[in-house]
């Protein structure tokens, strides 16, 4: 507004007062000839931008009709949904129901990521960025990818309004460049990129990027934009400010806080001016709150609400002097469920094909879909790690729905990751891991991890993914243990002399694998491979040294100091399916579980002089189901067997002991320590329940129940009541380094009774 036209405005106002008090009545304080535009000014303020909601229930209950709407950071998110056409009622719904800790954190639902990913994830404790061998940290905690999402789903009502001024309420938003420091007014583009920009706080979100510009949070320079909310034609302004005010020491407890208050020295002396020119100034009491306070987002709006029914008579003087042209919004916002894309038009793939890309969204073109899965498909490319942000713009084309993705690929092409793991098979254990995307050509990465403590292994993966095109992929890993082992379990897999004496052995036990296999996904929860695999295996012990000495055997090869039962090469084809919807590897409450595997093995170097052709065929079924949030049962049901007539015993399942990732057909079982039931074939059932009596404690309880033996389905004895069983009782704890998880367990039929320890995660 020109200051003449305020200035005779004001001349109104104080001719208005004057006429009514020498007419002895209390007059409403504007002017009621004049057609007044109110304006709204929403300030930024992080979760203390909540109170806004309050402040808008109240200015609507009051007849106020708003004309004009302005902000910044979190006002602008709050003022752009206003604006759209949501009332307030339907936006208190909206936050009341909004769970803002996974929408600020990105973390991505372990159904989002690729089986890659999946693996990726449940390996390393720590993450970082390594391109030219120096290790840097990422520009915000988290892409903001979730909000963006929810933000595209709420606002799909008004995707093809381009200029600002034709929504419901006209609206502009202020954001910051980044580069210049200079003050960016946007009021046109696509809204939901527009108030993602506005309200990008450095350190939490990674800065946004909108017509070449890259911005950050408005409030840097502007967090009340009073004057912007002026020019477009509002007479009264009401604003609404939940600024954080300079604090003592005491109150500096954070890099956001003191962030905060470093940039609230400039906005503090401006609002000194900006609050005297509102004309209805409402300020909630959020001193009691912080910027990052949304789980106390019902408070935070209450304070909204207190502060505005403060000025409750000035608000209802004003919507009484009001021309209105228009109504008060109502409940009138259909969010959408569904949506047709016709059409996928993708802008900033450089190192990453249409098909990835495709093959990560999970929908076909031209059909209708749920905006969940739309959103889910949208998260399955961020969760990728591949780009640093996704923005998109979801346009009417006539037919159904543009959409246009906008992708900004991630600088940081090699990653150092690290873990630490203690058990009690493999003991004590560090990891790094140097990971390479880009190495050879687009959609590949490579991975190799070094382990080092008291057994040296490692694994390489190189894969190239096609999303739902066939994909290719190596692996190289070398995996080395030793265990006491029962001698009886030597002697009924391998000619071996006896001896009484002998109760027990050291088994040392190596394995290098390489594979070779093609694999095709569906939904990132159902993939299928097929391959080819080399293996050497070797079983030895020091223990039968002296004894091997004294007789004739070709377990002792000239000049070794060790007995060796097996120690050949292996080679095979396999082919496996698996379907994994668990919610967590390591304590799924809800969720299905499938994997079938069958390895035929073709040729040998026959260590053992007794090879013959044969295959290996197992599977694992199970199910988590959620009774309560806190209370989870996991169910599963397991089997295997072996064909063929050789006498290679090498690959037999083993049962015993606790544990994720067994290497080749060794299985756990509660109540007998690892590698103690041997047998060709096997049928296992296992239940745990699971009660999370507190945030990431569980308290756990798990039985298993199995046959094993020779032949158990050529006999039909895999039918029989189970001839082992054990149990355990456990807590777990999910930490930093991964899940801390201890077991007592034991087997009634041995009277036999076992603790298993492990720390982190499982490699």
């Amino acid at each position: 507004m020109k200051h003449s036209t305020r200035k005779r405005f004001q001349y109104q106002y104080i001719f208005s007062v004057l006429f009514c008090f020498l007419w002895g009545g209390t007059g409403p304080l504007w002017a009621q000839d004049q057609d007044v535009k109110v304006g709204l000014v929403l300030s930024g303020g992080g979760a203390k931008g909540l109170a806004h909601v309050g402040a808008i229930k109240v200015i609507e209950e009051s007849g106020v009709k708003i004309d004009y709407i302005g902000g910044s950071s979190m006002g602008a998110i709050v003022g752009a949904l206003y604006a759209s056409g949501y009332s307030a009622k339907e936006l208190d719904s909206i936050f009341r129901n909004t769970d803002f800790s996974a929408l600020i954190q990105d973390n991505f639902p372990r159904s989002s990521k690729t089986f890659y990913d999946k693996d990726d994830a449940e390996r390393y404790a720590l993450s970082l960025p390594f391109d030219n061998f120096s290790v840097s940290f990422p520009q915000g905690i988290s892409g903001g990818q979730t909000i963006y999402n929810e933000l595209v789903r709420l606002l799909f009502h008004v995707k093809d309004v381009n200029n600002f001024q034709n929504l419901p309420i006209p609206f502009l938003c202020i954001a910051t460049n980044v580069e210049t420091g200079e003050e960016v007014l946007l009021d046109r583009g696509y809204l939901p990129e527009a108030i993602m920009a506005s309200g990008t706080f450095p350190s939490l979100f990674e800065p946004s990027e909108v017509d070449g510009q890259i911005l950050i949070d408005g409030g840097v320079v502007n967090n009340y934009p009073i004057d912007q909310v002026r020019e477009m034609g509002a007479d009264i302004i009401i604003g609404s400010d939940v600024q954080h005010g300079l604090v003592d020491r005491e109150s500096l407890t954070s890099a956001t806080e003191i962030l905060l208050q470093i940039n609230n020295y400039r906005t503090v002396r401006d609002m000194e001016k900006k609050s005297q020119q509102t004309d209805i100034y409402i300020r909630p009491d959020i001193d009691g709150f912080t910027v990052i306070d949304f789980e106390r987002s019902l408070d935070i709006m209450e304070t909204g609400k207190v502060a505005a029914e403060s000025k409750i008579e000035d608000l209802k003087a004003l919507a009484a002097q009001q021309n209105k042209q228009g109504e008060i919004i109502s409940d009138n916002v259909t969010v959408m469920d569904s949506l047709t894309i016709n059409r996928l038009i993708i802008r900033g793939n450089d190192r990453y094909t249409r098909g990835f890309i495709k093959g990560k969204l999970r929908f076909d073109l031209g059909e209708a879909i749920s905006f969940e899965d739309f959103k889910q498909g949208i998260t399955n490319l961020s969760a990728t790690g591949n780009f640093k942000a996704i923005r998109y713009e979801l346009i009417s084309n006539g037919l159904g729905t543009d959409l246009i993705l906008k992708l900004k690929e991630n600088d940081t092409k090699m990653f150092i990751k690290m873990a630490a793991h203690y058990d009690d098979l493999y003991k004590s254990a560090a990891m790094i891991n140097l990971t390479k995307k880009n190495l050879l050509w687009n959609d590949d990465v490579a991975s190799f991890d070094f382990i080092l403590g008291d057994h040296i292994r490692y694994n390489f993966q190189y894969y190239v993914d096609k999303g739902s095109y066939w994909s290719f992929g190596v692996n190289s890993n070398f995996n080395t243990f030793d265990e006491q082992v029962d001698f009886n379990l030597i002697r009924s897999n391998f000619d071996v002399p006896d001896d009484p004496n002998i109760r027990e052995i050291n088994l040392d036990v190596t394995d290098l694998t390489n594979q070779v296999y093609l694999q095709t996904v569906l939904r990132e929860e159902f993939a299928v491979s097929l391959g080819v695999e080399h293996k050497l295996l070797r079983y030895s012990t020091t223990t039968l040294n002296d004894f091997a000495r004294d007789i004739e055997t070709s377990f002792v090869p000239t000049g070794s100091d060790r007995t060796f039962f097996e120690d050949s090469n292996y080679f095979n084809a396999f082919g496996t399916a698996t379907l994994d919807t668990y919610d967590d590897k390591y304590f799924p409450s809800r969720g299905l579980y499938f994997n079938g595997d069958f390895h035929v093995y073709l040729f040998s170097s026959d260590f053992n002089d007794n090879f013959k052709e044969f295959s290996i065929a197992k599977g694992r079924l199970g199910t988590a189901i959620s009774v309560f949030d806190w209370l989870s049962l996991n169910l599963e049901a397991e089997g295997g067997a072996k064909f063929g007539t050789s006498n290679v015993t090498s690959f037999d399942f083993v049962l015993g002991g606790y544990g994720n990732d067994l290497i080749n057909n060794f299985v756990p079982f509660f109540g007998y320590d690892f590698l103690s039931l041997p047998g060709n074939s096997f049928v296992k059932a296992f239940a745990r329940t699971d009660i999370e009596f507190a945030r990431k404690n569980h308290f756990l309880f798990a039985a298993n129940y199995a046959n094993v033996d020779d032949d158990l389905f050529r006999t039909g004895d895999w039918f029989t009541a189970p001839t082992f069983s054990g149990y355990g009782v456990g807590y777990g704890y999910e930490s930093f380094l991964g899940p801390v998880q201890v077991y007592y367990s034991w087997a009634p039929e041995s009277g036999n009774d076992h603790i298993f320890f492990s720390v982190g995660f499982w490699f």
